[in-house]
């Protein structure tokens, strides 16, 4: 049994918000939400609140034990890039790509 939620179009390039995710894959949920509440990258927060999501989702809808939750599988996909012009000088722009991702989270239960 598994328990997932999503978080679209959060605006954080997706290779910042895999270098967060690769700190909380495989660890327990209590665990994981330790070390995002103390991560100070931009990305950590909006991670930190779908991991509380996850877990709600784990306890409510899947009758899931809060405490053996663990985090199986934290996926960072490229959403849509934002396309922008930045002046420049003599008549000039450069293009700037705002960068999106969309984050998925499963839990599952450890066994025994």
């Amino acid at each position: 049994m598994e328990a997932t939620a999503k978080l679209t179009m959060l605006r954080v390039t997706p290779q910042k918000a895999r270098l967060v995710a690769d700190l909380v894959r495989g660890k327990d949920v209590t665990e994981a939400e330790a070390i995002l509440q103390f991560t100070p990258k931009r990305s950590a927060k909006p991670m930190l609140k779908l991991l509380q999501s996850a877990k709600a989702n784990a306890v409510n809808n899947h009758d899931m034990f809060e405490d053996s939750l663990f985090v199986s599988k934290i996926m960072i996909d490229e959403g849509p890039t934002m396309k922008r012009f930045l002046p420049r000088a003599r008549g000039r722009a450069d293009l700037l790509r705002k960068r999106t991702c969309h984050i998925n989270i499963t839990l599952e239960e450890r066994r025994g």
